[in-house]
């Protein structure tokens, strides 16, 4: 059993700053509870039995209660400061773990973990989360990119752009591109639904049950897209596409073409007959630089709605998957939007070699 506590003494001023700060609406609730504390221990409550009333530790209204008897309401409102931490590392550790993680990897990975690192170092992978933190440092992470060599990727990015930001008067442009080798998947087992507290399921493997291409344009102004596929995509197949968006464009409209550098687009046959129907003009993007076709971002809704996680069991399926995917778009088309200009553009290559030369 323990032993009962005294009564905690306490003058009347003493008395009367307690209570002044639990009654203030300001008081900071660490303090109003200190304070309850040391006022009904002066009331000759036990420990058990403020711990009880409060709701919280024996030890902590003994530590309070012995704080009070010693600085009295002073005590109360000032935390004792614990001093410098005995794990807290020198600038030399820390210099060690940025260095470290910009300049060296790991015998046998191509980056640093945080236990590996401390491992390395005899810390804490804790510590050395902390310091990658603040130091803004994330080895697990990598961002793609790629610069286009094209030596006329001035000329080419501000044709495009331009067509994008100012298009042509009594003309369409179309964003046209081949989505090559959508493979028709089909799964070893069959899945099971989703239901309430579980997502649902597919097997990790597969079987291929063929390949299809599918040939888009779209026209950048309303978002409506010409589409179909073909079993290859040779500059054959490219010809009949030219033919289909000959015959579903209004005629009276001259066409601009964005396409990429493919060998099939500049094919001799392609060129004959681009020359026997003069209202088609190509505008090339520069090599490496799909993003600036605007038909991609819309092959990337294709494959996140309906591609990705879809179940064909042949070439026709898919091929009647992607037409439905087509023919809904154009019920409901939203087109997308180019913002960016050419200088802005331009300014951010610029920086991005400046970068990339300064480092190698």
């Amino acid at each position: 059993m323990w032993k009962p506590a005294d009564t905690l003494t306490m003058t009347t001023e003493q008395r009367r700053t307690l209570e002044a700060w639990v009654r203030a609406k300001i008081t900071p609730q660490r303090i109003v509870l200190r304070s309850q504390i040391c006022l009904l221990a002066a009331e000759g409550k036990s420990n058990n039995g403020i711990a009880q009333r409060l709701g919280i530790s024996r030890p902590t209204v003994i530590r309070w209660r012995r704080r009070f008897e010693k600085q009295g309401p002073v005590g109360l409102s000032q935390d004792a400061s614990h001093g410098p931490s005995a794990q807290r590392l020198s600038s030399d550790k820390v210099k060690a773990v940025v260095d470290t993680t910009l300049h060296t990897t790991p015998p046998d990975a191509t980056h640093w973990s945080t236990r590996m690192l401390a491992k390395e170092l005899g810390i804490s992978h804790s510590s050395v989360a902390r310091i990658w933190d603040a130091h803004g440092l994330q080895p697990h992470r990598v961002k793609t990119f790629k610069l286009s060599q094209d030596k006329r990727f001035v000329e080419k990015l501000t044709d495009v752009v331009g067509l994008y930001l100012n298009p042509p008067d009594k003309a369409l442009v179309l964003c046209v591109d081949e989505k090559s080798q959508i493979q028709a998947l089909d799964r070893t087992q069959p899945g099971l639904p989703m239901k309430r507290g579980r997502c649902g399921t597919m097997t990790h493997d597969y079987k291929r049950n063929g390949t299809t291409t599918l040939f888009a344009a779209l026209n950048m102004l309303d978002g409506t897209v010409i589409g179909t596929c073909y079993p290859r995509h040779r500059n054959e197949e490219f010809l009949k596409f030219l033919h289909k968006i000959n015959r579903e464009t209004p005629k009276e409209l001259s066409l601009h073409l964005i396409l990429d550098n493919y060998g099939a687009h500049n094919h001799p046959n392609v060129r004959g007959w681009l020359q026997r129907h003069p209202r088609f003009q190509l505008h090339f993007t520069p090599t490496g630089s799909s993003w600036l076709n605007l038909v991609e971002r819309w092959f990337s809704e294709l494959t996140r709605k309906q591609i990705r996680r879809g179940i064909f069991k042949s070439v026709p399926q898919l091929i009647l998957t992607i037409e439905d995917f087509i023919r809904l778009n154009n019920e409901n088309p939203k087109p997308f939007i180019w913002t960016k200009r050419a200088d802005e553009i331009l300014d951010k290559v610029r920086h991005c070699n400046a970068v990339i030369e300064t480092v190698h």
